[in-house]
């Protein structure tokens, strides 16, 4: 065990703010959450191969592992998050109809679930390197936005009231946090961390590719194209500066 850099702290609290910001706002801003779906899936895309990626397989290079073994944990955190949503999420979809105060909370829960894996995926790029942590921390954060949107709105379109929504959206903004206190206090073995990062890489291709961008689809294309973009460029830009 080792104690947590200074810097996870900070970024504990700005986790649990933006999912928190990120609920509220569904609240008050549903006619324009398109545009965050947009940005977050650019976001994730580029992490993914500008910067978390590269950095499991400059792990393995100093291992002396197999990169073929890192595409493997790529395509399979894929298909693991492709098929969790269609036999568990899209099946309650369909539904919701006949229990829809009940998938609410099992929706919300399995958002918590998620934001956890978020935090601890944050804790674990740190054991990485701080650059690559940070990276990963504002993907991380800005997904985290986009989890509390989520919840709150599966809650409310599932019958649950403002105040039970707003209760499942802490607990939402908690777990990122508890998340990176426990993967920062546990050692990894640096190969094991090289397939960690890789399965990383599939999650955000999955949620970004696979799950925010079809939400834009039935938006303004070259809107919901320029937020997109955007989410790109932003972390083009900084993972060059952390590049210098």
């Amino acid at each position: 065990m080792h104690a947590m850099d200074p810097i996870l702290y900070v970024l504990a609290l700005i986790t649990f703010a933006s999912t928190m910001i990120g609920g509220l706002v569904a609240v008050k801003f549903r006619g324009v959450l398109q545009y965050f779906f947009a940005f977050s899936a650019g976001a994730l895309i580029a992490i993914t191969f500008f910067d978390v990626l590269p950095e499991s397989l400059n792990i393995a290079k100093t291992t002396n592992m197999d990169t073929r073994t890192l595409m493997i944990a790529v395509v399979a955190a894929f298909l693991f998050f492709s098929l969790v949503e269609r036999f568990f999420l899209t099946h309650h979809h369909h539904e919701e109809e006949e229990h829809g105060h009940i998938m609410g909370p099992v929706g919300a829960i399995g958002l918590v679930a998620h934001s956890f894996l978020d935090g601890a995926a944050i804790g674990i790029a740190f054991q990485a390197n701080a650059k690559v942590g940070i990276i990963v921390a504002l993907a991380v954060i800005s997904h985290d936005f986009t989890d509390g949107i989520n919840t709150v709105v599966i809650m409310l379109k599932n019958e649950q009231n403002v105040r039970n929504a707003r209760t499942f959206l802490l607990i939402d903004a908690i777990a990122p946090v508890f998340g990176i206190i426990v993967a920062s206090f546990f050692a990894i073995n640096q190969s094991v961390l090289a397939v960690i990062l890789a399965a990383f890489c599939g999650q955000f291709l999955y949620i970004g590719a696979a799950s925010l961008l079809p939400e834009t689809y039935r938006h303004v294309a070259w809107k919901m194209a320029v937020a997109m973009i955007i989410g790109v460029i932003l972390i083009f830009v900084l993972t060059a500066i952390n590049k210098i």
